[in-house]
């Protein structure tokens, strides 16, 4: 029987507390669109493994990233920066990409991905394009406004727009855009709004919250259908990597199958999993469920 795809969700840095939160909006969407969400905390040491066992990413909003980090200038509007998400984060960024796995990457997502990548960010957007388009209100509070998304890029396929009102909540965006990437929307005032990489079958990074208007927007909404269809596709060739695994002659067949087809898959291989199988007893359960009690809603501390 075939499993729903597991979506990891990057959480926000530690609270005061010392606890991992994340605006249930995340899960939410997810779940509308059949993946099973898994929360992903900062500071896994055991990315490898982590790997092996998810189908699809989103890398979501929060904090800033640390300008060291991206050889810009420190900020009196620059907040919450986080050491140990910040390379937590761009440590599996760089892992994904090997792997090929399906991501959308939300508002700081976006720009985890494009200075893992060797770009750079604008500081604080209205010292350098003015807030006649306002991208967050003040003191840190979402708005909206209109994007432009090139027609022929796959996120204009996938929310069947060409312009729509996005909710934003940031006050960066990319500077220098990373070898490999493509701008596919922006904002009237110029301002970067999505990117794609070409060469990846599916990675989409988007500097608004789809997630704050999915549950109204359709259009906003698919953004994480076509997510979860991707990270299902990539589920399929592990299962059948897995397969493949156990009987060599069906691992014969199903190359010369792609090859007389000639269409390689575009994910890579991952180490086979054991579908449906119980997990072996004492083993450690590094990840938790994301939770649906409203009480732990988190509220955006800067995006």
């Amino acid at each position: 029987m075939k499993q729903p795809p597991i979506i990891g969700i990057t959480t926000y840095a530690r609270d005061k507390r010392g606890n991992f939160k994340l605006g249930t909006e995340y899960v939410d969407a997810v779940r509308r669109a059949g993946g099973i969400p898994i929360l992903i905390p900062p500071g896994e040491d055991h990315q490898v493994e982590l790997l092996d066992f998810v189908d699809g990413f989103i890398l979501s909003g929060g904090g800033e990233v640390n300008p060291a980090l991206y050889h810009g200038r420190n900020h009196e509007t620059i907040a919450w920066v986080d050491y140990e998400r910040d390379f937590s984060e761009i440590a599996l960024v760089r892992r994904m990409l090997n792997q090929n796995l399906p991501m959308l990457c939300i508002c700081r997502g976006l720009q985890v991905i494009n200075v893992a990548l060797g770009g750079t960010l604008i500081e604080h957007l209205p010292d350098e394009v003015g807030d006649r388009i306002p991208h967050r209100l003040p003191p840190r509070d979402p708005t909206e406004h209109l994007i432009s998304i090139e027609p022929e890029s796959k996120l204009a396929q996938i929310m069947g727009q060409t312009e729509t009102t996005v909710a934003s909540w940031h006050h960066q965006a990319v500077r220098q855009l990373a070898p490999g990437l493509k701008v596919v929307a922006q904002a009237p005032d110029g301002v970067i709004e999505a990117i794609e990489m070409p060469a990846h079958p599916w990675l989409i990074g988007v500097q608004w919250h789809p997630e704050l208007t999915a549950v109204a927007d359709p259009g906003q909404q698919r953004l994480f259908d076509a997510l979860v269809n991707a990270s299902s596709r990539c589920q399929e060739q592990n299962l059948t990597n897995a397969i493949n695994a156990m009987n060599p002659t069906n691992a014969i067949n199903s190359t010369n199958s792609t090859n007389s087809m000639n269409s390689p898959t575009p994910y890579a291989p991952r180490s086979p999993r054991t579908y449906g199988m119980p997990k072996a007893a004492g083993a450690p359960n590094r990840l938790r469920m994301a939770s649906r009690d409203e009480k732990t809603r988190a509220r955006m501390v800067n995006r």
